[in-house]
């Protein structure tokens, strides 16, 4: 499927109705990461019903534990095409068979992309069909790709809208589990973050507590912005890219993985999303391209 307006040309699949190309018609610019599987063989995957990892890779809901997989089974999934236009596209991925055995909830996931200028709106809609509330996390995963053929972390920042701290969580790195109790700061400069290897050492930088509503990815020569993600309303966010990788990862999360040791009722989790019967959660957030 592909979406095309005067300044972006944007492509995506039905296979977990994933972006897979933003290309900046003004620069020539590929904004988005090609998949190489050298480093990492996604796009922008669509996390759900679980952001990241469970502890113990399982999930009790009502008495009964499932098994999960890291970010959920939607990004695996064949979405349809429900709505298709020059500028903008709908998909739908429904519970089946296959998914009450992992998740045993009905759903009804719709994903909607709409290009504006050089803005990509991206939507989400969970409708609950069944008589009992629905819990799950949900999240975006966008990776975007450096400019230059030779460009690496060392030429970007990262900026952080009106903030002068970033508050991160510690992550369990043997098991991708959150430590909360190892929490730490990292000081911004006029809200600037210098990219570096150094800095994913500790795999991903996840904030909590709707800190993140606004965040770009910047040249560091002159601190043009290149490619930014708002998103707001969200409770958590990660930053992430593989060692070496030649783009990072902006991504807006409702809800994370479990800290480390939980083991209560999906219901319980801290960040959680509820859909009571009948009902329709909605979140979006917006790439904005520079």
């Amino acid at each position: 499927m592909k979406l095309e307006n005067a300044c972006l040309c944007v492509e995506i699949a039905e296979k977990g109705a994933e972006l897979t190309r933003i290309f900046n018609k003004k620069t020539g610019a590929e904004i988005l990461w090609n998949g190489n599987p050298e480093f990492w063989n996604r796009h922008s995957p669509i996390l759900f019903p679980n952001v990241g990892k469970t502890h113990g890779n399982t999930v009790l809901i009502k008495g009964t534990q499932y098994p999960t997989s890291q970010h959920g089974f939607a990004r695996d999934s064949q979405f349809r095409c429900v709505k298709s236009a020059a500028e903008e596209a709908q998909f739908l991925f429904c519970s089946n068979e296959e998914t009450r055995e992992v998740y045993p909830y009905d759903f009804e996931l719709y994903i909607t992309y709409r290009l504006d200028g050089k803005n990509i709106f991206v939507d989400w809609k969970v409708k609950n069909p069944s008589e009992e509330t629905i819990y799950f996390t949900i999240g975006a995963h966008p990776a975007f790709m450096f400019e230059g053929a030779k460009e690496t972390k060392d030429d970007y920042l990262l900026w952080f809208s009106k903030m002068e701290t970033l508050e991160c969580c510690g992550l369990n790195l043997e098991c991708g589990t959150g430590l909360p109790e190892e929490s730490y700061s990292l000081e911004l400069e006029d809200g600037y973050l210098q990219l570096s290897e150094k800095l994913f050492g500790v795999d991903t930088l996840i904030c909590d507590d709707y800190q993140l509503k606004e965040v770009w990815l910047c040249k560091k020569d002159g601190r043009k912005p290149y490619v930014g993600v708002k998103s707001e309303g969200f409770y958590s966010y990660g930053i992430w890219s593989p060692k070496n990788a030649p783009f990072v990862c902006l991504e807006p999360w409702a809800g994370r993985c479990d800290d480390t040791g939980f083991d209560k009722d999906i219901s319980e989790k801290k960040g959680i999303n509820a859909v009571q019967p009948g009902e329709i959660f909605e979140k979006g957030y917006q790439i904005l391209v520079g």
